[in-house]
């Protein structure tokens, strides 16, 4: 079901032996507009590095407790590979996270979880990888960027400025980005519409901008 990253960001992570921390961000791809990771805050559990946390790990949501399971142990999450806050995550550190969890490469199968379209695991582990594979140069570089950091980035229409971004939509079956939610101030008298991706012609980082392909017409049209 779609669900709010800005409501989902607070959210309770539950491992399979006690609380580890809550959601704090979301890593997503910006060229499949795919979550691709969960950011957990830990308090004062895990400080000064950046706590990880893949789909492929995560069970169901409790409502109640605003809570979402994960199917880790809390050692197993301590254990994993860290790095640091604020660095970009390279492909080589995600293969390192991969080979530490004994998962399958998402990069690698031909769908959107590698092997599968949902984040789910084999049914037996997928073995270290071979010699040959670990002597292969590294996939390209996924893009990978913060959901949290482009909320409030202004949405460029292609003829006038049209509001800014409110929230993102993303689907918890598969973690695929559904919508970008603009709010539309004062132009539209702070009513909302929603753009898919598809309809994102590009995300300046520098400009804290995203910039759409359609009109404004086409929006005020949709909200």
């Amino acid at each position: 079901m779609p669900r709010s990253v800005k409501e989902l960001m607070g959210h309770k992570l539950g491992a399979l032996d006690g609380h580890v921390g809550h959601i704090k961000d979301f890593y997503f791809d910006d060229m499949l507009w795919v979550v691709r990771y969960l950011v957990a805050d830990t308090g004062s559990w895990l400080t000064g590095r950046l706590v990880l946390i893949s789909p492929l790990a995560l069970g169901g949501f409790d409502e109640a407790e605003k809570a979402l399971r994960v199917n880790l142990r809390r050692r197993q999450i301590e254990n994993s590979p860290s790095t640091a806050e604020h660095k970009p995550i390279s492909r080589r550190y995600e293969e390192e996270y991969y080979q530490y969890y004994n998962w399958p490469f998402y990069w690698q199968g031909g769908s959107l979880w590698g092997l599968s379209d949902f984040p789910t695991l084999p049914p037996l582990p997928v073995g270290t990888p071979s010699e040959a594979a670990k002597a292969q140069a590294p996939p390209e570089d996924a893009h990978l960027n913060s959901a949290k950091s482009i909320l409030g980035y202004k949405a460029q229409a292609v003829d006038k400025e049209a509001g800014s971004v409110a929230d993102i939509l993303v689907d918890d079956r598969n973690w695929l980005i559904t919508g970008l939610v603009i709010d539309t101030g004062h132009w539209l008298a702070g009513r909302k519409t929603i753009v898919a991706p598809s309809d994102v012609a590009r995300i300046s980082w520098t400009d804290s901008a995203v910039f759409l392909k359609s009109t404004s017409q086409a929006l005020e049209q949709a909200a």
